[in-house]
């Protein structure tokens, strides 16, 4: 189970307590650091809502209606990515609200 947190927002933070406060076992996945692993592009890509377009430069020309230009962005612009957003067994969910994350939880 991966988070894509960012700890300067504040629901990132309160995603990352819910998972602490149950003493779930995640990888704090510090994704403004680390970049987009390779190994969830594909499932991020697929997120509806998965950017942030008050973060995309429009005169870069990325059309958020194409997936090839979704998977360029998050690749070339990590800040682009919606936070908080939990992976557990090839599904991905966005926590806003924080409350989402827990549909993935066993």
């Amino acid at each position: 189970m991966r988070l894509y947190h960012n700890p300067r927002c504040s629901k990132s933070r309160q995603a990352f307590a819910l998972l602490v406060e149950r003493n779930i076992e995640f990888e704090d996945y510090r994704y403004l650091d680390k970049g987009i692993s390779q190994d969830d592009l594909k499932l991020l890509v697929a997120l509806e809502g998965v950017i942030r377009k008050q973060e995309v430069d429009k005169s870069l020309g990325y059309d958020l209606n194409k997936k090839t230009d979704i998977h360029k962005l998050l690749i070339d612009n990590p800040k682009a990515l919606e936070r908080p957003i939990l992976i557990n067994n090839g599904h991905a969910v966005i926590g806003r609200p924080p409350e989402n994350i827990l549909v993935l939880l066993d």
